[in-house]
């Protein structure tokens, strides 16, 4: 069981992508396991996909963990990337669906307010119709736990900890 040092920030876990998909719903289910926690003060959603209504539950919380796959070769491994809401709002984040960094900028230009923001990808090799995962994906996913897991429990990585780079790759 994790214990969250800093028990005053609310966090949002937001995994995406298509269930339908086989290694394309690995975020979804990874947000389903973050909410079987049951930990106080993280929220966790299962979406289809990224959309501009998000933007008012991201202006409530101090940290947001958005879960998603991508297009990998065998050889590259979970990414975690530290997002950034300091862009100005285009056109292209106003439609029907959204990237996690439209979703910040539209939090903070709407509400005033834009949690900071981590990217957890999950490495992906299947994108045909089904609903069982690659090992590749298979293994991400378990890295992709403890990596939202530490995140959770560390309320974000911080200053001191961007200061080595933005992007965590884990293999």
């Amino acid at each position: 069981m994790l214990s969250i040092q800093q028990e005053s920030l609310a966090i949002l876990a937001i995994g995406y992508g298509n269930d339908l998909r086989r290694d394309d719903g690995v975020g979804q289910r990874v947000a389903e396991e973050v909410a079987s926690w049951g930990l106080p003060k993280v929220r966790s959603l299962s979406q289809h996909q990224l959309t501009p209504e998000l933007a008012e539950p991201l202006s409530e919380v101090d940290l947001a963990i958005f879960i998603d796959a991508y297009p990998a070769t065998a050889e590259q491994g979970l990414q975690v990337v530290k997002l950034n809401d300091d862009d100005s709002i285009s056109p292209q984040s106003l439609g029907h669906s959204s990237d996690p960094s439209s979703l910040l900028i539209l939090a903070k230009t709407l509400y005033g307010k834009a949690p900071e923001g981590w990217l957890v990808a999950i490495p992906a090799m299947d994108f045909e119709f089904g609903d069982t995962f690659s090992a590749v994906t298979e293994k991400g996913m378990a890295e992709a736990l403890v990596a939202i897991a530490n995140l959770i429990e560390t309320g974000g990585w911080g200053e001191e900890k961007e200061a080595g780079g933005l992007c965590m790759k884990l293999v």
